[in-house]
């Protein structure tokens, strides 16, 4: 058998579509050199690592290495349980507030007693 000694010329994938190449996505926490990832922080989490029905967003759209999202995802888990983070979309309006609101600024004085209400 031969071995080509020649290879063919490799494709340029943006060609042809008019759009410019995208550009690699770098992991927050390696950039901001954070050794762990507390499930206490939650704020952080909220619009970056969550979509709005409540999931984890991949590593594809976040851009965090391998290593930190299995510890994100483990901190989200976490936060969920102790009921720092919502689980679903339904659970994110509470009384037409957002989550984000309520874990930067508090709870407003008028709904303190509706969060001991089960409905």
């Amino acid at each position: 058998m031969q071995r080509r000694t020649e290879t063919a010329p490799r494709r340029d994938r943006s060609a042809g579509r008019g759009e410019r190449p995208t550009r690699r996505k770098v992991c927050q926490f390696c950039h901001d050199h954070v050794r762990e990832i507390d499930y206490k922080d939650a704020s952080r989490f909220l619009k970056r690592y969550i979509s709005d029905r409540g999931k984890i967003e991949p590593r594809r759209k976040t851009g965090t290495c391998a290593k930190h999202q299995r510890r994100l995802s483990v901190a989200l888990k976490q936060a969920r349980h102790m009921a720092l983070l919502p689980y679903t979309a339904e659970h994110i309006l509470v009384w037409g507030l957002r989550w984000v609101d309520m874990l930067i600024g508090g709870i407003p004085s008028s709904h303190e007693n509706a969060l001991l209400v089960d409905t």
